[in-house]
């Protein structure tokens, strides 16, 4: 009784064996495998927190920094997934990090402005360029929305960044853009023309006072009589007009991102999408062709929407839940983007043949 029980106990301590896995009967190894390393860098006192994702090669490859879309702070946003599977295929690091404030990175978002922030990419291209795997005269930005202005303001701030990729950045003043998107967002929902001209007069009255030229009672009182409205939420207004000596948003529509282009001599692409009800994608085209800039390129996908998804109705684009997983679709984005990236020498030799 003693020896059975025995053994039943060395049974049981046995390691169970693992199940086969089905699929290794039929994988391959894939020929491209990055290497993925975590990596710290710093602006100033601020460190920040990335992950790069780095092309198995012999030489020197060049390599793109990710910036962030407002509402996408982190660096494995899915809206960035699609740069970290494509570009290493192409020969083209990719390095994703936490805007400050946000995941492992450090510093306060509140404490910052576009300048800052633009800054703190120039931080993560110095870093990759003394990187002895990275090529450093081919280090460039990439952004979407608010992302693309600080692509295109990082470019303008530093001779260090080679190149640059631009989507959906509005090249209007911030208030423009906000009133485009909250005005579409209203007929969206089928909110009536009496509820956006109610929205129209609080915002032009916030930034008004913004810009030192309206009263901050008048306007909080526009607010005021607003701020019970199923939509107001969704307007980035505040239920309090802040004092415009420490406001953010008096900062944010001070910049116009226009000026910005004629400092950037560099190789630029900007896209964007003919279907995206939040930027005002035909008086950006307009305000860019007003001027010749041979270095930049630029290109409106078809059927694409704010991220370059052609699958998302206008009402799931306003979503910000449904949004939270936007990937990018479009299949002319795709193509216009490793076209350009070939046609400038920023392809690896052996993946461009």
């Amino acid at each position: 009784m003693f020896c059975m029980l025995g053994i039943s106990l060395a049974l049981a301590a046995a390691p169970a064996t693992a199940a086969p896995n089905p699929a290794d009967a039929w994988s391959a190894p894939a020929t491209t495998r990055p290497v993925i390393e975590e990596t710290k860098f710093r602006n100033g006192d601020v460190e920040l927190s990335g992950t790069l994702h780095l092309p198995p090669s012999s030489r020197a490859v060049a390599a793109v920094v990710v910036t962030h879309s407002a509402s996408k702070p982190l660096r494995d946003a899915s809206l960035y997934k699609h740069l970290t599977q494509m570009l290493p295929s192409l020969g083209i690091a990719v390095l994703t990090y936490d805007r400050r404030g946000s995941g492992k990175s450090g510093g306060k978002l509140a404490d910052s402005d576009y300048a800052m922030l633009a800054d703190d990419a120039l931080a993560a291209v110095k870093m990759l360029r003394a990187d002895r795997r990275i090529d450093p005269k081919r280090v460039g930005v990439w952004g979407l929305s608010q992302g693309g202005w600080l692509s295109l303001l990082a470019a303008a701030r530093s001779p260090e960044v080679g190149f640059v990729v631009s989507i959906a950045a509005p090249v209007v003043t911030p208030d423009v853009q906000m009133m485009f998107r909250s005005e579409n967002l209203l007929r969206i929902n089928g909110y009536p023309a009496s509820d956006i001209e109610q929205m129209r007069a609080a915002r032009r009255a916030v930034d008004d006072y913004m810009r030192g030229t309206g009263d901050r009672a008048a306007a909080q009182k526009l607010v005021d009589a607003i701020k019970t409205k199923p939509w107001f939420d969704e307007m980035y207004i505040g239920t309090t007009v802040t004092d415009r000596a420490t406001s953010r948003w008096r900062k944010e529509i001070e910049y116009d991102p226009l000026p910005t282009l004629d400092k950037v001599t560099v190789p630029a692409l900007i896209l964007y999408g003919a279907a995206d009800p939040v930027v005002p994608v035909a008086a950006s085209v307009a305000r860019i062709k007003a001027r010749q800039r041979p270095n930049i390129a630029m290109h409106v996908i078809a059927g694409a929407d704010h991220h370059m998804v052609t699958t998302m109705s206008p009402k799931d684009q306003m979503d910000p839940a449904k949004t939270e997983e936007a990937k990018p679709d479009a299949a002319e984005y795709f193509a216009v983007l490793a076209s350009w990236l070939t046609r400038h020498g920023l392809v690896a030799a052996e993946t461009a043949r």
